[in-house]
């Protein structure tokens, strides 16, 4: 069967690192990544189940790993050759239609007792992700042993699959899985209780369904204004029809959390550029929601974030540089956002339905076309793209499965 493989080989990831940085989704070109005939995924015990993907999506960790961008912390907790895709809807061999769980967890990784983690619920928090009788990983697609959604077959264990309605078409199934990543976001801002102003920096993907998932009812968050920065024209309207009431370009965060806030500016505007105001800020909103994870939307958030607020990172922060000092002086914390359980992944499905998030799939590549899939990926924003993701429907089929409903979307 085709599949796109990862291998370990340090000098071509060096070669797509520096291209990557020159051209972003260059690395699909010169980097370790291609596309193979492959066997097909070992069952690792009987009661695992083949998943079939019919849509995989590309996210901006798949983009960072591709690019050489990714962080050296992950080194431990990935296996090689491995098959990219997380974001996956595919075919059970009994013909129902699914979405991935992709974490890895105790109970994936046949680890008994479980940790206390996941003994709780929160497989997100699983330590354990080189043990057991699967090769390292840190969720499928990133694991030598279950194979990935960039390919015609993966593996899966029970506790992994969703089985989704009918009715959702498979361009709304693709974005359950980052969509389950929002509401857990939306989750931990609903433990806030009620706000008066969340700032959401970025609206790519994961910015929009965000504000997607905080405006749900399943998100629990009682928010009376949303503001959120947007690049490009169709980011921005579509952060409005998502919730946000008011959308700002980037550098104009400050000036309008300065005015939402009364807050009073200190020294000389040295910072103006970077903070989007005349200068340090002497209050700010009581929470930020990092959607980016850059050192420059890192920098922000602290910049707008109240004393004694919280920035929450939504988005994969990869090596940053940053001065702390006001995190000391104002109190303020910064919490990592990873992941979801699967009670995110059930709530996600209705958000899914419930705003449309069908229409954020802009365009699917089939897997032969993988470098000008990963190229339209890492440039989305000024493509007036927001997600891209493969199209395995008319790949050949290890055996027949359940034909799927017609796309409402032109494959590339």
């Amino acid at each position: 069967m085709k599949a796109l493989r990862f291998h370990r080989k340090p000098g071509r990831y060096a070669a797509a690192a520096v291209a990557g940085r020159i051209k972003a989704g260059s690395g699909a070109s010169v980097g370790p990544i291609s596309l193979r005939d492959v066997d097909e995924p070992t069952l690792p015990t009987s009661d695992w189940v083949r998943l079939r993907p019919r849509l995989a999506g590309i996210c901006g960790s798949d983009l960072a790993t591709i690019d050489g961008h990714s962080s050296r912390y992950f080194e431990p907790i990935v296996s090689f050759p491995f098959t990219p895709g997380h974001e996956v809807v595919g075919d059970l061999e009994d013909g129902t239609r699914a979405v991935l769980i992709p974490v890895l967890s105790c109970a994936v990784r046949g680890i008994e007792p479980l940790c206390r983690a996941c003994a709780d619920g929160r497989t997100n928090h699983c330590g354990r992700l080189a043990f057991g009788h699967l090769e390292p990983g840190l969720q499928s697609g990133f694991c030598e042993s279950t194979g990935g959604g960039w390919s015609a077959e993966m593996v899966a264990h029970p506790s992994q699959i969703l089985p989704i309605p009918e009715d959702l078409s498979d361009e709304a199934a693709v974005m359950v899985e980052p969509t389950a990543c929002a509401v857990h976001a939306a989750r931990q801002v609903a433990t806030h209780g009620p706000l008066d102003t969340v700032a959401i920096i970025g609206t790519g993907t994961l910015g929009l369904l965000t504000i997607a998932a905080l405006r749900h009812p399943t998100g629990g968050a009682s928010i009376e204004r949303i503001v959120a920065t947007g690049k490009y024209p169709h980011q921005k309207d579509l952060a409005r029809s998502l919730g946000a009431d008011l959308v700002v370009a980037p550098g104009e965060l400050g000036r309008v959390v300065r005015s939402l806030t009364g807050a009073w500016v200190l020294g000389d505007g040295a910072d103006g550029p970077a903070t989007g105001s005349d200068g340090q800020l002497t209050d700010g909103v009581d929470l930020v929601v990092d959607c980016v994870g850059t050192a420059q939307s890192l920098s922000q958030a602290l910049s707008v974030v109240a004393p004694g607020g919280e920035v929450l990172v939504v988005g994969m922060p990869g090596h940053t540089s940053l001065d702390l000092t006001s995190l000391w002086h104002r109190e303020t914390a910064i919490r990592g956002c990873y992941a979801y359980s699967r009670s995110d992944f059930e709530a996600a499905v209705s958000v899914v339905a419930d705003a449309d998030l069908a229409r954020l799939v802009s365009a699917t590549y089939p897997l032969s076309r993988y470098r000008d899939a990963i190229e339209h990926a890492a440039t989305a924003g000024p493509r007036g793209a927001v997600k891209v993701a493969f199209d395995l429907r008319t790949a050949p089929r290890p055996t027949a499965v359940n034909p799927d409903a017609a796309s409402t979307k032109d494959t590339i």
